[in-house]
Parts: C-alpha cells; sequence; structure tokens
C-alpha cells in the first residue's frame, strides 16, 4: 500500500504445499535496490527462478546505463519477462513497489502473463487476495 511520500510492502513467510507446512521462513519479499522492491506469491521454485533472472537483468542495467532502474522501468522489465514464458508461464504473481522521482510512491502488481494492473492506494496478489480486498 501506498501512503505520502511512503509504500509498505508485507507477506506471510509460510511455504506449504496444501495444508501441510515446509517451512516457516521463507522469503517473498526482495529488495532490488533502495527504492524498488520485489513480492513473489505463488510457486517457490518459479519464485526464487525469476527472481535470479530479475536481479541478473537488474544488474545488466546497472553495468550499462550506470543507474539503478526506477519503479515503472523495473515493472515494464517484469512485465517482459513474464511475457516472454507466457505459453510455459512462471506460475507467480509478482508485486512491485518502489519510490520514483521526487519520492513518488509506486505499486503494481501482475498475472503469470505479465499483465499490469497499476493502483494509486493497494494491490494484493496470492491466493488469499479475495480476502484482502475485504480488509
Amino acid at each position: 500500500m501506498v501512503g505520502k511520500n511512503c509504500f509498505a510492502i508485507a507477506s506471510d513467510r509460510r511455504l506449504g504445499v496444501q495444508l501441510q507446512t515446509i517451512a516457516t521462513d521463507f522469503q517473498r519479499i526482495s529488495k532490488i535496490h533502495d527504492r524498488v522492491f520485489l513480492g513473489l506469491s505463488g510457486l517457490a521454485t518459479d519464485a526464487q527462478t525469476l527472481y535470479q533472472r530479475l536481479v541478473f537483468r537488474h544488474k545488466l542495467y546497472q553495468l550499462r546505463e550506470e543507474r539503478d532502474m526506477k519503479p515503472e522501468t523495473f515493472a515494464n522489465l517484469v512485465s517482459a519477462l513474464l511475457y516472454e514464458k507466457r505459453f510455459g508461464p512462471y506460475f507467480c504473481q509478482p508485486v512491485i513497489a518502489g519510490l520514483g522521482d521526487e519520492d513518488k510512491p509506486f505499486i503494481c502488481t501482475m498475472d503469470s502473463i505479465g499483465a499490469k494492473e497499476l493502483a494509486k492506494d493497494f494491490v494484493v496478489a496470492g491466493t488469499a487476495s479475495e480476502f484482502l480486498y475485504g480488509a
């Protein structure tokens, strides 16, 4: 969710298979750089693979451009990467949160093939997303 010149991103840390809990310390939110964070809900192996590919592409961008990506640019990168795999998609729903120019907050979520959903106040993703809209 966003506030005035700030944002918050939250997640649970449970890794499970249906009703069985495997671990309670699984990391779903990752820091891309100081102003952009990425949350990945969905299949754990796909989330880890997608995160590694995104970090790799961000590092290439840093080397080429000599600056960090803006949140909007990073959202476009994630969308393009997911759309490349649209016939065998990653089973993940990314949530991107960051601060853009002049500390303007940016939040966005996507489906598994990269269709962006931009919002001004909050976004949700994952299996419990319909319950979170009520809260």
